[in-house]
């Protein structure tokens, strides 16, 4: 007998109601004083990066334990700061830091294993734990309701970028509970409650994109793309940056390794690839040589790794959907209605959609910026980072006769828009005729 969709819910830590997001909102400060070291470090960031100050400030920090940690809400606290420390200390120099100091390595790594997450900023860090509500408000999917605890600029636009995507995952919080009964439903060979699930996701999906294009109202493409986007890289695949090797996360003692990691990135939520599972889109080419010709064709593929970094409870979740997903068979094995079938083209339609209108939002924020030099009102900084190294390999160049255009990267190394457009035909080729 297949457990309820509530109690699926319970066991992975998925809200009902806020979804992927924690209940309660995250909490804005840890309350020992043990830890005010980092706090404070943390809420200086802007200032301290900006008088390339980071480095010398968190060397100077005690290297603390995590024993004091209490409750799952100090301990996502504890993430996000030393996600947002680890990223200023490697990429606000004049050149990236090829080496983390013991001070950001030995709590990191604790932290991170208690989640099953990697020591680097991910999605989780800078979206999902990294909001709070203004006072009064209870509707976190509106991002004006909306403010960042952590930041690398203090600016409005780095605040944007991440509560969007917070405000996304708020929306179609509720239609995670909608795919579980579809799924029951589909089970009961319940054709209306199928149809009416199918049609709740597809509005849903559409209201998802609808709030991805309020992108432009208060994200500015100069600032994201010259000061916030080189914070949020990773170190896996920035060679061209500075990080051949990646970083040395060094835990003291001559103890410590060199890791390579992907940096934030949208693929990381689950929310997202939840829809893919559900409708069975098959992203099976995602990966491999099309992305990098150094990665094998047996690579699991990016968006399968960037499971990798999402919550241990989220992966399992997104496992156990993915064993009980049913509505593409049911739909495309004649056991299903007419008006089902349609509703499910309706909702891989919508999903391929918002994929276009995440190739939009990268064209203007990373493409247009990488092809121009700096506005007047961007502070940039000297050295090498994310944006030059971009800068360098994105423009269009002509050899002898030849116009070559080299690939954009994003933070995680990957190829950016042959990867969005790859994914987005994907998801249109699971349209049913």
């Amino acid at each position: 007998m297949r457990q309820r969709p509530v109690g699926i819910l319970r066991r992975c830590r998925v809200s009902a109601s806020s979804g992927f997001l924690p209940e309660p909102v995250p909490i804005k400060r840890l309350p020992d004083p043990y830890y005010e070291p980092w706090e404070t470090t943390a809420a200086s960031l802007p200032r301290l990066i900006q008088n390339d100050q980071a480095r010398a400030r968190i060397d100077d920090l005690p290297v603390l334990d995590t024993e004091r940690l209490i409750g799952e809400e100090e301990w996502r606290r504890a993430y996000s700061i030393l996600a947002f420390l680890t990223h200023a200390y490697i990429w606000s120099g004049e050149m990236p830091s090829d080496r983390l100091p013991p001070q950001l390595t030995c709590p990191f790594l604790s932290v991170s294993e208690h989640f099953g997450l990697p020591p680097i900023a991910t999605f989780a860090a800078l979206s999902l734990w990294n909001f709070q509500l203004d006072s009064g408000s209870s509707d976190a999917s509106n991002p004006e309701n909306l403010k960042s605890i952590l930041s690398f600029t203090g600016t409005k636009s780095e605040e944007w970028f991440y509560m969007i995507s917070t405000a996304i995952e708020a929306k179609a919080a509720p239609l995670i509970l909608t795919m579980l009964h579809c799924i029951e439903a589909v089970d009961a060979g319940d054709n209306g409650t199928v149809l009416f699930c199918l049609q709740t996701l597809t509005n849903g999906i559409r209201e998802v994109g609808k709030l991805l294009q309020r992108m432009h109202e208060k994200c500015d493409p100069q600032i994201f793309y010259h000061n916030v986007r080189p914070l949020c890289a990773g170190t896996k695949g920035m060679g061209a940056a500075g990080l051949p090797r990646g970083v040395f996360y060094d835990e003291g003692d001559g103890q410590g390794q060199w890791r390579q990691y992907s940096g934030g990135s949208n693929a990381q939520s689950s929310l997202i690839q939840l829809f893919d599972i559900f409708l069975s889109v098959d992203h099976s080419a995602t990966g491999g040589s099309e992305l990098s010709p150094r990665v094998s064709a047996k690579s699991k593929g990016y968006l399968k790794e960037m499971r990798d970094y999402m919550p241990a409870s989220h992966r399992e979740f997104l496992l156990h959907v993915e064993r009980l997903s049913n509505v593409r068979a049911f739909v495309s094995n004649g056991s299903a209605s007419i008006d089902v079938v349609e509703a499910y083209n309706d909702a891989v339609t919508a999903l391929a959609s918002l994929r276009n209108v995440h190739i939009q939002i990268v064209a203007r924020y990373i493409v247009m910026p990488s092809k121009s030099a700096p506005a007047p009102h961007v502070l940039t900084r000297k050295g090498k980072n994310l944006a030059t190294a971009c800068s360098d390999q994105g423009v269009e160049r002509t050899d002898g006769n030849a116009s070559v255009t080299r690939q954009l990267h994003g933070t995680g190394g990957t190829s950016v828009m042959p990867f969005l457009k790859r994914t987005r035909d994907e998801t249109r080729d699971a349209v049913i005729s």
